[in-house]
């Protein structure tokens, strides 16, 4: 008798045991399902401005190939992230490459670029001279003080063949890293959103597009020199990467960079806003 009550005590810590485990492969199950893209409709993070006025555009002309776009907005560049590796978003829109790296290096997470969007191109502007051939040997230059906007500022001036940075230099290059400075710049480093309001303290200062609109300065219209699109700051649309190569994905970032897009964001921004493609 204690024979068959061992036997059937060890049967039954056996069927709890598969129970569990079964449920554990349901609960795998529904979370890859979870993160599965359906081909007729994805959600797509994006911050509140530029990006989602822009998607909207997107969204319709999505609509139009049998593709809906449900949009959710965020207030923070840390939430779409997040939210993406996590599964709430299929895709999301606001980020240069840079950010997304270092993203993925601080939270360990596996999330790639799959398009270009846009460029909110930095500026080179100045209150005393009208172009940049103007400015004198020797002229004041206003960066932001911190370590990815003044990098940035540093490549404008390198791609424009006035400074040369040391060989190795990263996105992360100071002006200690400067090997060649044709016109002699003299650098200021400043924090990046109070440059606008400094702009008369120096000949000449880097400004993000962002702190530019905010202080109504106009990139295109204003700027003596502006960032190209070539530039490693352009925006991506970032998905998980098992759906790098999904379909619906791919139908996604056809519709993004479609001309519609392209004529919505020359007309609406005006140049303070670059399509990247």
């Amino acid at each position: 008798m204690k024979k068959k009550n061992k036997f059937l005590l060890g049967l039954a810590s056996l069927t709890l045991v598969a129970a569990l485990v079964g449920c554990g492969t349901k609960e795998d199950s529904k979370d890859s399902q979870d993160k599965a893209i359906n081909e007729n409709k994805i959600v797509v993070g994006v911050t509140s401005g530029p990006h989602e006025q822009i998607t909207e555009i997107v969204a319709k002309v999505a609509k139009e190939n049998g593709l809906e776009v449900e949009l959710k907005t965020f207030s923070d560049y840390v939430l779409p992230n997040t939210s993406l590796a996590e599964g709430d978003l299929d895709v999301n829109s606001y980020q240069h490459k840079p950010f997304l790296d270092a993203f993925n290096k601080d939270h360990k997470t596996d999330l790639v670029p799959v398009g270009k969007t846009i460029l909110n191109p930095m500026g080179l502007y100045s209150e005393k001279y009208k172009s940049f051939d103007e400015i004198p040997d020797g002229a004041t230059f206003g960066l932001p003080n911190d370590p990815t906007n003044g990098a940035r500022a540093l490549f404008v001036l390198q791609e424009a063949g006035i400074i040369k940075l040391k060989e190795g230099a990263d996105l992360t290059a100071s002006i200690r890293d400067v090997e060649e400075n044709k016109k002699n710049f003299k650098f200021i480093e400043l924090e990046a959103a109070q440059i606008p309001k400094q702009l008369s303290e120096v000949d000449v200062a880097a400004i993000n597009t962002n702190f530019a609109l905010d202080a109504g300065i106009n990139p295109k219209k204003d700027s003596i020199l502006l960032e190209s699109t070539d530039s490693p700051y352009v925006n991506y649309i970032a998905v998980r990467a098992e759906n790098e190569d999904d379909p619906t994905i791919k139908k996604f970032v056809e519709a993004y960079q479609s001309d519609e897009v392209r004529k919505f964001i020359e007309e609406e921004f005006k140049g303070s806003v670059i399509p990247g493609w």
